[in-house]
């Protein structure tokens, strides 16, 4: 199956299921953001109606998806509606909550008292999920693993080790680190209560609509400790949730039960086990970042870093004997120090290195553009060896600026693998410039026609740059008055 055929017949199977369901044919689709996930979002419209299509082709995850949904609609938890599931189970049709999570409440409007409001909504439909809907789930219809265990446990602490210790340059027992992390993992791995674990909750996957709150992304629940949930809502990075706030949110969250009716519960045992959850917690997402961001060269998730090591601080500040491992306690001490947390710190008020970086995106037809730099050199790099989506119509007259077109190429191509290079070189020449004190370097991209390959990865590399070493980066695509944008200018 080719790649043009793959987009087409998915953008065709989701207007089907949306012209069958709401008998109107759309008028319009667009992509959506993507993150580390093989599903395929799209907003389609027709007039004032709207939906979301899904396409995934791993029906397993669709099946635990659509399992979840029923089952929580069924205990009056807010999710979204699937309206309608082609025959394959490999695309549906889903509510559209619009375009606000919890998370950019809490980052636009702040520590206000409606926005806390909505998190202890958010808590108490938590309690559902886990008490209610989980007294009655069927573990079988997980996707990636029936339980939270021992093993699962060791899986995250593993993630945090390989993909974000072991790449600091930090030096420790590793003999002594493997044996008090496989101890950490026997105890939690026995830590009751288990009830129905959500997994990622996190306040980007909490969609405020209408005013009421609403869950998505919960396809990888399984059986679990309720305090890892709490655990990845209150000390989500980004969203750095004041102290009060995660003592109240905590409070009314145990307070909920009683209004439920759950059996008693050792509120004592319970917070002590939220305290450890919370530990795995800042590890496993630190793991995440040191993955997506330091290795795969996202910007988003090396922003992140910063905001996660502040988080593991303040935890160790407060809990001076968690963990109670002294390897790893060490090592932690270490990853959360402030010069540490000053690497991967890029606010605005920081004083800024004075390399500046020239990215440009061009067309071979018109030449390899020139350099201002006094002192010559810099990269040229050719995107021509990737496939070309310009030579598909569904891409003709978009730019690598669009969302469809960077989808295509970093899921279609091999452009990823491509970026990771390009990152590892250029890094090589940004940190030896600014240890340096140079103050110029240049980098280029070229392709075909200088509209889709050359400017993603421009703008792609411009972002690292900012967010990984705070730099002024300025980004000039040289062919951007000769785009083809429409049937016309073609």
């Amino acid at each position: 199956m080719t790649i043009n055929k793959t987009t087409a017949q998915v953008t065709g199977i989701l207007e089907k299921l949306f012209e069958e369901h709401f008998e109107k044919k759309p008028d319009n689709i667009e992509a959506l953001a993507i993150s580390g996930s093989d599903r395929r979002y799209f907003r389609i419209t027709a007039g004032t109606t709207s939906a979301i299509g899904t396409y995934n082709t791993l029906v397993a995850e669709n099946n635990t998806y659509f399992y979840f949904t029923e089952l929580f609609r069924k205990h009056q938890i807010n999710v979204p509606e699937i309206y309608k599931i082609s025959k394959d189970r490999r695309a549906y049709l889903q509510q559209d909550l619009g375009k606000t999570s919890l998370f950019d409440l809490v980052t636009t409007e702040g520590y206000t008292e409606p926005v806390r409001k909505l998190y202890h909504k958010a808590l108490a439909q938590l309690a559902k999920v886990q008490w209610i809907a989980g007294r009655e789930a069927d573990y079988k219809q997980c996707f990636t693993s029936r339980q939270f265990d021992e093993k699962a446990i060791m899986a995250d602490l593993l993630y945090f080790k390989y993909y974000f210790a072991d790449i600091q340059g930090i030096q420790y027992d590793r003999s002594l680190l493997m044996h008090e992390m496989e101890q950490l993992s026997k105890d939690l791995g026995r830590v009751q209560p288990q009830t129905l674990m959500y997994r990622d909750f996190q306040s980007r996957n909490i969609m405020v609509h209408e005013g009421k709150i609403f869950f998505i992304d919960f396809q990888g629940s399984m059986q679990g400790p309720p305090q890892y949930d709490l655990a990845s809502l209150l000390w989500q990075a980004k969203a750095q949730l004041p102290a009060q706030w995660k003592e109240d949110l905590l409070n009314g969250y145990i307070a909920s039960l009683t209004d439920l009716h759950v059996p008693r519960m050792d509120e004592i045992h319970f917070r002590r086990g939220y305290v450890q959850f919370v530990l795995v917690r800042l590890l496993q997402v630190l793991g995440s970042y040191g993955f997506r961001g330091l290795l795969q060269h996202k910007s988003h998730f090396v922003t992140s870093i910063g905001p996660a090591l502040k988080n593991l601080e303040a935890f160790l500040s407060d809990h001076p004997q968690t963990p109670a491992y002294p390897e790893l306690r060490s090592l932690l001490e270490k990853i959360a120090s402030r010069d540490m947390q000053d690497r991967y710190t890029t606010a605005v008020t920081d004083e800024k290195p004075t390399l500046e970086v020239q990215v440009c995106s061009f067309s071979y037809k018109a030449g390899i553009p020139k350099t201002n730099s006094v002192h010559g050199g810099g990269y040229v790099f050719d995107c021509r060896g990737l496939l070309n989506p310009g030579r598909y119509a569904a891409y003709k007259h978009l730019t690598g600026n669009d969302e469809l077109v960077k989808q295509f190429l970093e899921r279609e191509t091999r452009m990823p693998e491509f970026m990771n290079h390009v990152s590892a070189l250029v890094a090589l020449n940004v940190e030896d410039y600014i240890a340096r004190g140079f103050d110029q370097l240049s980098v280029s991209f070229g392709c075909t026609g200088g509209q889709h390959r050359s400017v993603y990865a421009a703008e792609q590399l411009a972002q690292y740059l900012r967010s990984r070493y705070n730099l002024n980066v300025t980004v000039t695509h040289m062919n951007e008055k000769k785009w083809m944008l429409t049937e016309e200018t073609a």
